[in-house]
């Protein structure tokens, strides 16, 4: 049975790794909205807080 145990090894750290790069490509992707001031930024319903830095607008929960 210990064999069994190191072929589930691989299989489990790609896993992983998917989910772990996937985090950073959704949190990414959401938050390109060009602006110059905070007027500029839309308003998210699950985000509290906005700002425009360097031209985008940045959210955090």
């Amino acid at each position: 049975m210990k064999r069994r145990k190191y072929m589930d090894q691989p299989l489990m750290f790609v896993y992983v790794l998917i989910i772990f790069l996937s985090q950073f490509l959704i949190v990414t992707s959401r938050s390109k909205f060009p602006c110059l001031s905070i007027i500029d930024c839309p308003d998210l319903r699950y985000h509290t807080l906005q700002n425009c830095i360097r031209g985008f607008c940045v959210y955090l929960e």
